[in-house]
């Protein structure tokens, strides 16, 4: 073979080489940049999750606030009623009697 054609098909395949390798480089940053877009997708997702556990960790605190003034309420309620109703003994009046033996 003439050292022309050797040269040249040296050149070429270095070429072919480069070629390859550039195009691996770029499937690579190509992987990479789908990663960081799944990535961010994730986080995305997560913040509107935590934001809604957010929410429903606020609206139970409500709640259950609603429902310890309601028993509060209802508590009083129990108190009247015990202080109205005339067959309901007071509970200092009950702790002043003695048993009779």
């Amino acid at each position: 073979m003439d050292n022309t054609v050797i040269v040249i098909v040296v050149i070429a395949a270095l070429i072919v080489l480069a070629i390859a390798a550039w195009l691996m480089k770029q499937r690579q940053e190509q992987k990479v940049e789908e990663h960081r877009v799944e990535a961010q997708s994730h986080r995305e997702e997560a913040n509107v999750s935590a934001r809604r556990a957010e929410q429903a960790r606020l609206e139970a605190k409500e709640q259950a606030e609603r429902a310890r003034r309601e028993q509060e309420a209802a508590e009083d309620l129990r108190q009247r009623a015990d202080e109205v109703d005339p067959d309901v003994e007071a509970p200092d009046e009950a702790s002043r009697e003695t048993p009779r033996t």
